[in-house]
C-alpha cells in the first residue's frame, strides 16, 4: 500500500472532486482550513451539505501531493466485514464516511477502535464524517466513544437561503452549465430551496438537454420536474 495515490476499490470510481469546485460561504470557511491541516477531524452536518464531496476532495488533494489515501463509505463496505480495516494504518490518510452506521455493531466498533490506536502509532491521519454530532452517536464500546469525542469536530452547515443564488451560479459556472438567469429564477421559485436539490436538478437538466439536443429552457425544466 505504499504507492502514492488514492486507492480505488470496487464500490466506487475515482472521484473528480476538488476543493475549488465546492462553494464555501463565510459560515463554512473554517472547514477547508481544518481539512487541509494535519490534525484528525470529525466533520458532521445534515444530509446534502457536501461532506462526502469534501472527503473525496481531500483524498484527491493527498494524491496530487504523492501521498496515499482512502475514502471509505461505511454503508457501502460493511458487507466486506470489519477485517477490511486491517493494515490500513500504512496509509497517509483515511477518510471514513457515515461512521454512525457502525454504531452498536460490536465487531465494527472494535475494528474502528483498533484502527484509531494503530493510526496514532503510525501517524496516519483520520477524518470521520457523519450526519450526527459525535457526542450523540450511541456506540456500545465506551472506549471508542471516548476516543471519538477527543477528536476535534466541526459542523458543516447548509448553504444559507441568502447565499443560494450565489452558490448556484458558482456551481453553474464551474461546470459550464448553460442555464440562463430566467431559468435559475424559475428553479428557485418552483423547487425545494436546498443547494443539494437544485444542483441535482441542474445536473439532470444538463444531461436531458444533451440527450434531447435542446437548450435548457423553462419548458424543459417543467418537463423534468413533472417526471
Amino acid at each position: 500500500m505504499n504507492k502514492p495515490e488514492q486507492l480505488i476499490f470496487p464500490w466506487s470510481k475515482k472521484s473528480k472532486a476538488i476543493f475549488e469546485h465546492f462553494y464555501l460561504d463565510d459560515l463554512n470557511s473554517p472547514v477547508k482550513n481544518a481539512l487541509l491541516n494535519q490534525d484528525d477531524l470529525f466533520l458532521y452536518g445534515i444530509s446534502g451539505t457536501g461532506k462526502s464531496f469534501l472527503l473525496q476532495s481531500l483524498c484527491n488533494y493527498y494524491a496530487d501531493s504523492k501521498k496515499t489515501s482512502l475514502y471509505i463509505p461505511i454503508n457501502e463496505i460493511k458487507d466486506f466485514g470489519s477485517d477490511f480495516l486491517d493494515s490500513l494504518e500504512e496509509l497517509d490518510l483515511i477518510c471514513i464516511d457515515e461512521i454512525d452506521a457502525i454504531s452498536r455493531d460490536d465487531n465494527w466498533e472494535v475494528a474502528i477502535f483498533n484502527l484509531i490506536n494503530n493510526c496514532l502509532i503510525s501517524k496516519t491521519r483520520l477524518i470521520f464524517c457523519s450526519q450526527l454530532n459525535p457526542s450523540t452517536i450511541n456506540f456500545n464500546l465506551k472506549d471508542l466513544f471516548s476516543r471519538i469525542k477527543k477528536i476535534d469536530h466541526l459542523e458543516l452547515f447548509p448553504v444559507s437561503e441568502s447565499n443560494l443564488r450565489e452558490a448556484l451560479n458558482f456551481i453553474k459556472d464551474i461546470n459550464s452549465y448553460e442555464v440562463g438567469d430566467n431559468e435559475i429564477n424559475y428553479l428557485m421559485t418552483h423547487s425545494k430551496r436546498s443547494i443539494a436539490n437544485l444542483v441535482r436538478i441542474i445536473d439532470d437538466l444538463d444531461q436531458l438537454s444533451l440527450q434531447l439536443k435542446r437548450k435548457i429552457t423553462i419548458p424543459l425544466i417543467k418537463e423534468l420536474i413533472q417526471r
